[in-house]
This record gives C-alpha cells, sequence and structure tokens, in this order.
C-alpha cells in the first residue's frame, strides 16, 4: 500500500505548483484551464490524487482526506479572488465599460419599396404576367429608337442623361426590357418588369434622379383598349382594396397609341379629397396606352396581325401614400431606425 505521507508530500507540492500557476494567470480564459487542470472532475490533478486514498491504510485515510479538502478549499477561494481581479482589470481599461448592457442585434427588415414592389408583381402575376428583369446600362437604340423616340425628338430631352460611353447611358426607363422580350419571344407575351430607372430629376421632396419603376406588357392577337383597363381596374382593386375605381386621362407618350394618365381612387379620404390626393380625390398612378404599330415593326412583329398594351409606374409614390411617407428623400435614408418600422 502506498504510505500516507507520501500522498501528503504530493499535496502539498501540488497546493505549491497551483498557487504559483494562479498568481501566474493573466487573463480569466487562462485561468479557467488552470481551474480544469487542477479540479476538473476527470483529469484534474487534486481528484487524481483523491482517487489514490483507497492505496492507503483505512485508519490513515480520515486525515489525508481531511488535509485534500483544505488544498481543494483553498484553491478554489485563489481561483475565485484571481478571477475578480481579472474581471475588475478589465473594467479599467480605457474605453471599455463592462457595466452597459449588451446591445440588442439589429434584425434587418425589407424596404417599403421593396414591400410594394413584391405585391405588385405578386399581383399581376396572379393575372398572369411573368417578371423579368433587364440591364441597367442600355444602348440608345433600345433606350429610345425602338420605342418610336427618335434621339432629335423632344420626349428624349427629358431622358437623354447619364451616358457613360459613347452610346451607352442608364437606362430612363424599364421599356427597353419590353424590347429585348419581344425580340426573344413571339407572342403571346405578358411580362412585368421592375428595377432601377436613372433620370436627370432634382432631389427634392417628390422626385429623385434614380429609383424603381415597373412596366407592364401584354401582346397577343384580339388586344384592346378595353383589356387594357380592365386588367388595371383589376389591379386596382387588388392592391388598393375592392372600392378603389381608376380613371384614365389622354395623354402622349411616343411609344404607345392611344395614350393615358392612370388614376386611382384616393385610398385616404375615399375620393372626398385631402392633402395627400391635392383635394382632387384621385392619385396619379401610372401611364399606360396601346402599344405603337412602330414599335411592333421594329423588333419584327406583324402590326396588322398583333396588339398590345403597355403600362408603368413608379412604386415609390404608391408605398409613400401606403406608408404615409411625405418626402421621397426618406427612402433613401441610411438610418436603420426608419427600416425598423416595416419589419
Amino acid at each position: 500500500m502506498k504510505q500516507a505521507s507520501e500522498l501528503l508530500r504530493d499535496l502539498e507540492a501540488l497546493e505549491r505548483e497551483a498557487r504559483a500557476a494562479i498568481a501566474d494567470a493573466t487573463t480569466t480564459d487562462a485561468l479557467e484551464g488552470i481551474r480544469i487542470r487542477l479540479l476538473g472532475r476527470k483529469e484534474g490533478r487534486l481528484t487524481a490524487v483523491l482517487r489514490r486514498l483507497g492505496e492507503i491504510a483505512v485508519e490513515e485515510r480520515p486525515a489525508l482526506g481531511a488535509a485534500a479538502n483544505r488544498v481543494k478549499s483553498a484553491l478554489t477561494e485563489l481561483l475565485g479572488a484571481r478571477a475578480a481581479e481579472l474581471g475588475a482589470g478589465a473594467a479599467r481599461v480605457p474605453g471599455v465599460d463592462l457595466t452597459l448592457p449588451g446591445r440588442d442585434q439589429w434584425a434587418g427588415a425589407r424596404h417599403p419599396v421593396t414591400l410594394v414592389i413584391d405585391e405588385i408583381c405578386r399581383v399581376f402575376q396572379s393575372l398572369g404576367f411573368t417578371r423579368v428583369r433587364g440591364p441597367e446600362a442600355e444602348t440608345d437604340w433600345y433606350n429610345f429608337i425602338s420605342l418610336n423616340t427618335p434621339l432629335d425628338h423632344p420626349a428624349a430631352d427629358l431622358h437623354d442623361t447619364f451616358y457613360v460611353s459613347d452610346g451607352i447611358l442608364l437606362r430612363s426607363h424599364t421599356s427597353p426590357v419590353q424590347i429585348r422580350t419581344m425580340q426573344a419571344f413571339q407572342p403571346p407575351i405578358r411580362v412585368v418588369v421592375p428595377g432601377l430607372v436613372y433620370r436627370r430629376d432634382p432631389f427634392d421632396a417628390s422626385h429623385a434622379p434614380a429609383f424603381e419603376q415597373i412596366e407592364g406588357l401584354a401582346v397577343d392577337q384580339g388586344v384592346s383598349f378595353v383589356d387594357l383597363k380592365a386588367t388595371l381596374a383589376e389591379f386596382a382593386r387588388r392592391l388598393f382594396g375592392r372600392r378603389a375605381t381608376v380613371r384614365f386621362r389622354p395623354s402622349f407618350f411616343p411609344f404607345t397609341e392611344p395614350s393615358a394618365e392612370v388614376d386611382v381612387s384616393c385610398i385616404l379620404c375615399g375620393g372626398s379629397g385631402c392633402s395627400t390626393c391635392k383635394g382632387t380625390g384621385w392619385l396619379e398612378i401610372m401611364g399606360a396606352g396601346m402599344v405603337h404599330p412602330a414599335v411592333f415593326e421594329n423588333v419584327g412583329y406583324d402590326a396588322e396581325r398583333y396588339t398590345g398594351f403597355a403600362f408603368g409606374m413608379g412604386p415609390a409614390r404608391v408605398a409613400m401614400v401606403r406608408y404615409g411617407i411625405a418626402d421621397i428623400r426618406m427612402l433613401y435614408e441610411a438610418d436603420v431606425r426608419f427600416l425598423e418600422q416595416f419589419a
């Protein structure tokens, strides 16, 4: 059997080494490693000594057990005191205040314009339209000429901006995607096109030089203005509510004929007149019209066989009405507190 004196010497040596190691620990992680090496249940050095009690005579075990418990208590107290010292030292580090509460992790939210775009696209998808996209940098042929807008046409002056090289510009509307779609596919076609566009607009409460737009196109045999009105009326009811009504006002766009501005009854005042609708009871939401035959000729369609309609709207204006946003510039703010409202 082992002698009790031998185990006592091992305990004394362990205590001396442990005290030195605890005093030399400079971080809480290092101190935790020392605690595990000393007092760990599986491989701790003191635990190993206690397991050897069965190797000594029965009459000598109580005294040795008391000595082992004293060493364990002393080391536990030293570990706790050193941990408190290290914690207090970290609190005194300049710029570190351990008394501050932890910061909640911010969870992102979708932008209000994105919410509106997705909802508009879902409505049109339920009406048989497919969501498509196209490049934001376009040739002037796609952006103007193919859409029956010669470069010397007055209508081009409003959008003839942001050229990145000769004949290449940032698109001023999403209509070029309609041209690309018709070039790639034969009728019937029903697409809705969301995306960023760029114009020479001032950055004020109701305008921005870069903004989201959504356009739609439907082409088939026998498509008429009646189909256009029915489609947009159903869209308005699904987006703005069953009581929403639409009205069409004559307008001009080079790529449609006839053309119209489309208004929806004000969802805030119900048509009675308010500051949002400027007392008219109507909100202008989009432009629309029947596709001009010249556009069909530019993509190789038979204008005698096919007809179609197109429309375009700014989802930012819809978002402003829906969420009560008075200034469009708020949609471009980087402050996350603005987005938290739409989480």
